[in-house]
């Protein structure tokens, strides 16, 4: 293996793009911050992906909103305010559970596009709460086919065209607790340590091709993934064997469908806006200078010592041999 610097090859992706047929859009969009870019973003109906295709729009990035079960109203609404804000946003079906329509969506969106897509927001996932003896082999499957197969699916489908120019972004959204674990939390907490890993994986593989990988660590905001978490915990709750309830009792009985679940912000509650502001900035920083992990919540932060520790002990056990170049890279 040759050691290939990340920030050498990114040095072309400019005259790259000056030779696409994306000149005339980063033209239109000069002097916003993210004009010329072209994202797709998964998951965007609700939450971090719905506030995120419209704050990337604003900031002058063709936005590719994609979501499952098209016709539906949160569709609908983003066209119309695509419309009424002359703001460059498509809207696409995209079910991160089926790769024929990962490939057939990310296919659209880079003949829409004219070329290779810039940056892939992987954002879709779900949440089902409950101690781990209660998580069914349907409720587990579900939650890695969404939250990990879901996220590997759009970046196979996006990756070859931006190998084909040597440049690109993949943002992936984590999560805080895919470093820190707590009690009956289900698998979500395994599902985004899978995507940690994977990610990072992905991230040192990349560097030869002169694409960025990036992770996004919030902590809890209030976004839509609440309610339907609530919906996937008392479906799972419904056909749980009856018998955990007295081995989990507290944990169990949270998980019990409710009509009277809080669905108002909460006191004091963090700005869901800041995961697509630290995913925009991230954006918009130069190709090869963006930062793996990022740690984003107001409050306390318990991956960041985790963090700096994993660093330290791969540059440690790999930053000298083979793969040292593409590790160094990737982390520095």
């Amino acid at each position: 293996m040759t050691g290939i610097d990340r920030r050498t090859v990114m040095a072309s992706a400019g005259a790259l793009l000056g030779a696409s047929g994306l000149a005339p859009f980063a033209l239109a969009q000069a002097g916003k911050p993210l004009g010329g870019k072209s994202i797709l973003v998964t998951g965007t109906s609700s939450g971090f992906g719905r506030l995120g295709a419209e704050h990337y729009a604003r900031l002058g990035a063709r936005v590719f909103a994609t979501m499952r079960n098209i016709p539906r109203p949160e569709a609908d609404e983003l066209r119309e305010l695509a419309k009424r804000d002359s703001l460059d946003l498509h809207v696409l079906e995209l079910d991160v559970l089926s790769e024929e329509q990962v490939n057939k969506a990310i296919a659209d969106a880079q003949k829409i596009n004219g070329g290779p897509l810039d940056v892939l927001v992987n954002n879709a996932g779900i949440n089902i709460h409950g101690p781990v003896e209660a998580q069914d082999i349907e409720a587990t499957h579900l939650s890695f086919d969404t939250n990990v197969y879901g996220y590997l699916r759009t970046a196979r489908a996006v990756l070859p065209g931006m190998r084909s120019r040597k440049s690109g972004l993949v943002v992936n959204v984590s999560s805080q607790v895919g470093r820190v674990v707590s009690p009956n939390g289900g698998i979500y907490s395994a599902t985004k340590f899978a995507v940690e890993s994977m990610c990072e994986q992905l991230a040192y593989e990349m560097v030869p091709h002169g694409i960025d990988v990036a992770i996004i660590q919030p902590g809890g905001f209030p976004t839509g993934i609440g309610k339907s978490r609530a919906a996937l915990t008392g479906a799972l709750y419904e056909r749980s064997a009856k018998s955990l309830g007295q081995a989990y009792p507290d944990a169990v009985a949270a998980m019990k469908p409710s009509d009277s679940a809080p669905t108002g912000p909460w006191p004091n509650a963090p700005d869901p806006m800041d995961v697509p502001r630290a995913i925009a900035g991230i954006i918009a920083m130069p190709a090869g200078k963006r930062p793996l992990r990022t740690a984003v919540h107001p409050g306390n932060k318990p991956q960041l010592e985790i963090n700096r520790v994993a660093r330290e002990t791969q540059l440690a056990w790999l930053g000298d041999g083979p793969n040292g170049p593409w590790v160094k890279a990737a982390l520095d």
